[in-house]
């Protein structure tokens, strides 16, 4: 016990000097700490870039604060004695968790290159939250979900597109949020390998570290190809749903429109001022024209019940 008190922790002096955060929200702090380690985030302008002293590896991820989602954007600048980033805020609360690894793993504060695991391990594990948050805001819509299969709500009235517009629209949110979690597993995986690639020959342990990593990432982008999979066919399914109502009501209004055509050209035959109408001198006259109405009527509505166009 004694043994694994001793092993916790790290000093956070010596931390400092391997890791210097700059502050994306505080422009005069981050030209002082660019100036004095030497590094220009603006050269790979968002891109992987490579100088004699620094590797420049950009990652955009969504970050959760509370219910709400936001897309922050982090740069690392790899250097042989030193790890830079550049951060949203000088507290970035994802890297919290890369604290509490280091303190639980004091041997990743020895280097840069394991500083700098331990941030990729804490990004990834953010990434992974925010798929999971949008699996479960998916899964609160299972009631919206299946009164959409069914067709008909609560009250047994037919659904229409007004009544899914809430739910369409939070789809559409949780698809983006996948979708943008699967840009930042790739940018996530390909800065996990130029590290690995950094790697002393000597550095075996954080290399296993860094192969697991690896891994975990490759993992969680297939979770998010999955729920992008899953949110993608439940909009599937509900336009489907929808585009057969319309198209019932749209055959229904056809229908109608079939049946009651031929009465009506009957009705306006007799409409006209013709001087001679035979049949209004008729004693059964008015019978004889109804009858015809009718199977005027009657001989469309067959023929499309003989179609199966009524199923």
């Amino acid at each position: 016990m004694r043994n694994r008190t001793a092993a916790v922790g790290y000093n956070p002096a010596d931390l400092r000097r391997l890791w210097a955060q700059v502050p994306a929200d505080d422009a005069v702090e981050a030209a002082r700490i660019c100036e004095a380690t030497g590094v220009d985030f603006t050269t790979g302008a968002g891109r992987v870039w490579e100088t004699d002293e620094f590797v420049y590896l950009p990652v955009v991820l969504n970050v959760r604060d509370g219910d709400t989602l936001k897309r922050e954007a982090v740069a690392f600048a790899l250097g042989c004695h030193l790890l830079v980033t550049l951060q949203p805020s000088i507290h970035f609360p994802p890297f919290d968790k890369a604290l509490t690894r280091m303190r639980r793993t004091p041997h990743l504060a020895d280097s840069p290159h394991g500083v700098m695991y331990a941030l990729l391990y804490a990004l990834n594990e953010a990434s992974e939250w925010v798929i999971d948050h949008a699996s479960d805001a998916l899964e609160a819509m299972n009631d919206e979900i299946a009164m959409a299969t069914s067709g008909y709500t609560e009250r047994g009235r037919e659904i229409g597109v007004r009544d899914m517009q809430d739910a369409i629209a939070r789809m559409n949110e949780a698809e983006e949020i996948v979708s943008r979690s699967q840009e930042t597993q790739l940018l996530l995986a390909r800065a996990a390998r130029h590290l690995r690639a950094e790697l002393d020959v000597d550095q075996v342990q954080l290399a296993g570290l860094l192969d697991i990593l690896i891994a975990d990432i490759d993992g969680v982008k297939e979770h998010a190809s999955y729920e992008h999979d899953k949110v993608r066919y439940l909009q599937q399914s509900i336009l489907t749903s929808l585009d057969i109502k319309q198209n019932q009501i749209v055959k229904v209004f056809t229908i109608i429109t079939a049946v009651f055509l031929p009465p009506t050209l009957i009705a306006t035959f007799y409409g006209m001022n013709f001087t001679v109408m035979p049949e209004l001198s008729w004693e059964h006259g008015f019978l004889i024209t109804t009858l015809m109405t009718l199977i005027a009527a009657l001989i469309p509505l067959w023929y499309i019940r003989h179609k199966g166009w009524l199923r």
